[in-house]
């Protein structure tokens, strides 16, 4: 143990695999199903120019979906905000999540306008971080149940 040494660097390629190797047999050895997701995505374009955007990831355990869908990414360019293209990027992957069979999606969000936008949307707050980002704002975690939807 006296010549184990802590060194702050990145991580290489191969140092990774082997720390993803040893969570999942941790994992095994708790009985756990290996996690793993896909992505899903929406793009909003206008002939070929990008507007906006939903993408998030469908969480899964072992071959099946956990239940839980987490947005990554809502965004609308700022001259075509307020249209309602938000809501039908966010319907669009809510959709999604439900025709795979997930129950429940949840965000991380900051400021009021988005919060707002959200609240609009039926999400409800399930944690805050409060003064995460540098102007003493909060990180706002997000969570909807999709099963109201059906």
């Amino acid at each position: 143990m006296n010549d184990i040494r802590i060194v702050n660097r990145e991580m290489t390629s191969e140092e990774i695999k082997q720390m993803d190797l040893g969570f999942e047999e941790l994992m095994l050895e708790e009985g756990l199903a290996i996690e793993s997701s896909n992505r899903f995505s929406f793009v909003a374009v206008q002939g070929n120019n990008f507007i906006g955007c939903s993408s998030g990831l469908a969480l899964k355990n072992g071959e099946q979906y956990s239940g839980w869908f987490f947005l990554t990414d809502l965004f609308v360019k700022k001259e075509y905000r307020s249209q309602g293209l938000g809501t039908k990027l966010l319907k669009s992957t809510e959709e999604q999540a439900i025709s795979i069979g997930l129950k429940h999606i949840w965000l991380w969000t900051s400021g009021d306008k988005a919060l707002r936008f959200y609240q609009r949307q039926a999400y409800r707050k399930f944690a805050e971080m409060e003064n995460w980002y540098s102007d003493g704002s909060s990180r706002i975690g997000l969570r909807k149940n999709l099963r109201t939807l059906l």
